[in-house]
């Protein structure tokens, strides 16, 4: 939810030979955070994120050289590095004179950034960048790739470059400039709506847009071709936090690459979205700054901040689910309690859910040794008003967590007419309704919150196939198992993995141990993988089904 529009004062900044329209919100005695917009926008990319920011902190924001309101320098030269600098310094002693302030940049905002940062780093407290990497970084970064040219450095070199068509497009005499004032503004807002997910809306993409386009592409013809031909050796103490969209269509992920041998103070973030994230994700941009704001000056936060600082920490030796929250159900023992240690062990806090207290406790005293900590929670996953409350406790407590695990309940063995009406419905609670409660009650905060997530299924392999002997168990498990893709397809646009781990049941032998299975499932969340049956028979059988669907129906007729 958008908070209530705060009071924006509009001020003209004189920089180097042009005038600056700056842009004010906020209460000047507190921080400020000083927010630079990429090109072709204006100060109004960041208007939802201001409003979030404007309560707690000086929010300013202005209209770079070229841009908006600001004025046009005569000459591409003009828009080079140390013009940029200065208009720059203007503004932050004109807003926040004598004081660090954050800074903020997107694109071409957080381009110049860096630049900022590693020329003149007194200014500065802390700074996040969004989708606009250190051009020096960047020429250090392809030629690493290029001179150690093996497969995987090619293909990374190879698909920066051509997310990169725009800038050999731009470098093009007289060309950019007559196709903005020819009409592209009207194909570049549509591409933004259809391809980012971002509708125009008052202010954005801004009126000045063809103008703001021909003009801004002096950004890049008096900029990149030196910088990337000639990297200098840009480094940095200001504490940095790097915002990674991972479908950005124009900045590779993979530049992050390296960058902590150059930014000791370094933390990263990525989202699942695309290169606007400032106007598609504008709410968790916005925490995401005060909690790196807030990480800097040492001020109070809560249990879920200081582990998602700790998560994003760009460190030597950092375990796999370092900063991650992992709540595991049926934790009080066996595959379960295996699975809960696992994550620990791998640097996750573990919340461990179970119906007996006692081995929810014992599970998660064993996590808070071999990891940050351990919490348990008494509950019944086939108690949907009980695990609707164990839900929302956990992420009031602990915050939204990075990886839920869900164990089926077991399903009586036992042909179609030994079982009541309360089987049934006591299966289809504890094998399927607990899943589709427990997912639906942490998918959701997951989404919200915007940074991915992982879940897992921990199904019997009865799901795989017919069975005359355990038809319960077969129908809740495949019911399951169906829901997971379901899920998968769903929730892989908002960044989220499913998976299903599916466990031989019903006395199968031989059978894998509980640390085996652990092991799966934990695999299962570093690799994305969708359905990872654990033991060779049971891949066998999965197969078999899908391959030879009569003769296994066949084969089940005959028990």
């Amino acid at each position: 939810m958008t908070p209530p529009a705060s009071p924006v004062t509009r001020r003209r900044v004189r920089g180097d030979g042009v005038d600056l329209a700056v842009y004010e919100q906020g209460d000047r005695s507190r921080p400020t955070v000083l927010l630079v917009h990429g090109y072709p926008d204006t100060h109004a990319v960041w208007d939802e994120v201001a409003e979030r920011l404007a309560g707690r902190f000086h929010v300013v924001r202005y209209d770079v050289r070229g841009a908006g309101a600001s004025s046009r320098p005569a000459g591409r030269r003009r828009y080079a590095f140390p013009y940029l600098m200065a208009d720059m310094q203007a503004v932050l002693d004109a807003t926040a004179p004598e004081r660090k302030v954050h800074l903020v940049g997107h694109d071409w905002g957080s381009i110049q950034s860096w630049e900022a940062v590693c020329t003149m780093p007194d200014r500065f407290a802390s700074f996040t960048s969004i989708s606009g990497p250190c051009l020096d970084h960047v020429g250090h970064w392809m030629r690493r790739n290029l001179t150690r040219p093996s497969p995987r450095n090619l293909r990374r070199a190879a698909g920066q470059a051509v997310r990169s068509w725009y800038i050999y497009a731009f470098q093009t005499p007289l060309v950019p400039e007559l196709m903005w004032r020819a009409g592209f503004s009207r194909v570049f807002t549509r591409a933004l709506a259809a391809g980012e997910g971002v509708p125009p809306r008052p202010g954005h993409p801004a009126k000045s847009l063809p103008r703001d386009g021909a003009s801004g592409t002096g950004l890049y013809r008096a900029n990149m071709a030196r910088r990337l031909r000639g990297p200098l050796d840009r480094r940095t103490d200001v504490p940095t936090q790097v915002i990674v969209p991972t479908r950005d269509l124009f900045v590779s992920p993979h530049l992050v690459g390296g960058l902590a041998g150059r930014v000791p103070n370094l933390s990263v973030r990525p989202v699942e979205a695309g290169h606007w994230v400032p106007r598609s994700h504008p709410g968790a941009v916005a925490r995401w700054i005060g909690e790196h704001i807030a990480g800097v000056q040492g001020g109070p936060l809560s249990a879920a901040e200081s582990r998602a600082l700790r998560g994003a920490r760009a460190v030597k030796g950092r375990r796999p689910f370092e900063g991650s929250l992992a709540v595991v159900t049926g934790a009080g023992g066996g595959a379960g309690r295996a699975t809960a240690l696992a994550f620990a062990e791998r640097g996750a806090e573990v919340v461990a859910a179970d119906p007996d207290p006692a081995a929810a406790r014992r599970t998660a005293d064993l996590a808070g040794l071999l990891g940050p900590a351990g919490h348990a929670y008494t509950v019944d996953v086939s108690d949907s008003a009980a695990l609707e409350g164990f839900a929302k406790a956990v992420v009031h407590e602990h915050g939204v967590p990075d990886v839920v695990v869900n164990h089926t309940g077991k399903a009586a063995a036992g042909p179609f007419f030994d079982h009541s009406a309360e089987d049934w419905k006591a299966a289809l609670d504890a094998g399927l309704r607990g899943v589709v409660h427990g997912s639906r009650l942490f998918a959701a905060p997951m989404a919200e919150r915007g940074q991915g997530g992982h879940l897992v299924t921990v199904l019997s392999t009865a799901g795989f196939a017919p069975s005359r002997s355990v038809p319960v168990s077969a129908t809740c498990e495949a019911a399951a198992l169906m829901l997971s893709d379901c899920l998968r397809a769903e929730l892989k646009g908002k960044g989220i993995g499913v998976s299903a781990v599916c466990v031989p049941g019903g006395g199968a032998r031989p059978g894998p141990g509980p640390d085996e299975v652990a092991e799966r499932i934990v695999a299962a969340v570093r690799s994305g993988r969708a359905v990872v049956p654990v033991t060779a028979g049971a891949r066998l059988r999965r197969a078999a089904y899908r391959v030879c669907p009569r003769l296994v129906r066949r084969l089940a007729r005959r028990g």
